[in-house]
């Protein structure tokens, strides 16, 4: 746990820069030393299955381990870009905790579930020394994966009648999540959900060091299986610790990735027809330039 008081205004300023950081000037804002690392457990699954409500009660559960924060990332709204802030209004019972921390982030120009700049977002949480970080997506489908990457543990939630979902698991989702997580269990069909999930999961073939994704049932007004959520993310945690190295290696090839991809792309949209008429070797030229351009922008800011 960490000793000294939250700066909950400082942190709000960082996140507020970082959220509306282009890919030009982001690694001038980042820090680049990691001293401290927070536990990451992700949140995803499709619209309405409660991830909002299921992530306030286990934050509730978690909170007394140290500091806690929570990014929920919520659609954009069509007339601000902001986030709609649904996930903060169902998390107000929240406000009693002093060190529970939540921010509402706008989904913006991404298309995977997550936010323009999470990865920095999570490693301004580090920087202010947040033992553990929950992270709920906007509603994913099968092909939105990346949230895997950002975090160490990951729940999929899915609905009682959530027969689209299984057809999901079935095309390879079910290789990506930690913790299957049935929610509203109180809802008929949860059991048959359960067992459903079950099946399909027994059908994937583990080695003797893998993980195997426990299946739970959930409901938010059961605190009994709010625990047994909590302890399986324990227990994925202490497993995962050997996978640590692995798993900040892919994250930071995913992060580098996105920033070049996003410094290509604004390049490309101010480009006119004499670029693309160009032959490609001369098109790829001029990105290397750019890029090499940019970077030396940033290490001159620094």
């Amino acid at each position: 746990m960490t000793s000294q008081p939250l700066d909950r205004q400082a942190l709000g300023r960082r996140l507020t820069m970082l959220a509306n950081a282009d890919a030009g000037s982001l690694q001038s804002i980042c820090s680049s030393q990691r001293t401290h690392q927070a536990r990451r457990v992700g949140i995803t699954g499709a619209p309405g299955a409660g991830k909002s409500t299921l992530v306030a009660k286990l934050a509730l559960h978690r909170s007394s381990r140290g500091r806690l924060g929570i990014l929920a990332i919520d659609p954009s709204s069509p007339r601000t870009g902001g986030a709609v802030l649904g996930d903060r209004i169902r998390m107000d019972e929240l406000n009693v905790a002093d060190e529970v921390f939540i921010r509402s982030i706008a989904s913006r120009s991404t298309s995977d579930g997550l936010a323009d700049n999470l990865p920095e977002m999570l490693d301004a949480m580090d920087d202010f020394e947040f033992d553990e970080v929950l992270l709920e997506t906007v509603g994913v489908g099968q092909a939105e994966y990346a949230v895997k990457l950002q975090v160490d543990t990951l729940v999929l939630v899915v609905l009682p009648d959530s027969g689209d979902m299984v057809q999901a698991m079935k095309a390879g989702i079910a290789e990506l999540a930690d913790i299957f997580v049935v929610n509203k269990a109180d809802l008929p069909g949860a059991r048959r959900m359960l067992n459903d999930i079950q099946r399909i999961a027994s059908i994937q073939r583990y080695r003797p060091d893998e993980w195997k994704p426990p299946v739970l049932l959930t409901s938010a007004s059961d605190p009994k299986s709010v625990e047994s959520l909590s302890s399986a993310i324990d227990l994925h945690q202490s497993w995962a610790v050997s996978k640590a190295a692995e798993r900040l290696i892919e994250r930071s090839r995913y992060n580098v990735r996105r920033i070049v991809e996003r410094r290509t792309a604004r390049f490309l949209s101010g480009q006119g027809t004499e670029f693309f008429e160009a032959p490609l070797e001369i098109q790829l030229a001029k990105i290397a330039t750019e890029l090499r351009g940019a970077s030396s922008e940033n290490e001159k800011a620094r």
